[in-house]
């Protein structure tokens, strides 16, 4: 379940790989390397906005933009929309947005 998950629940795991398997090709590992709270305030009770950037390998290739199942050792499997933003050094950057 998404609807828990706070940003407090990701920052123990910045720099640390997600797990994508798609069929057909090797697992894809994105490096998870930032969360970022809403400047906006949350109604109290009401979980605060936030999002998380993620690193793919060096490649010329990227993920679209989709729904995709990240596997982490202690986090467990999540189905997060996923949108590229752009290379970096090389690398896409994609961002998950939790409202």
């Amino acid at each position: 379940m998404l609807d828990p998950l706070k940003s407090s629940d990701f920052t123990p795991f910045l720099h640390q790989p997600f797990c994508i398997h798609l069929d057909g090709i090797e697992p894809i590992q994105l490096e998870m390397v930032s969360v970022i709270e809403s400047d906006q305030g949350a109604n109290p009770g009401v979980r605060r906005s936030f999002s998380i950037h993620f690193l793919g390998p060096a490649s010329s290739q990227y993920l679209i933009q989709h729904i995709y199942r990240l596997e982490h050792d202690q986090m467990g499997v999540l189905d997060l929309f996923l949108v590229p933003l752009g290379p970096q050094e090389g690398r896409m950057r994609y961002e998950a947005i939790f409202n």
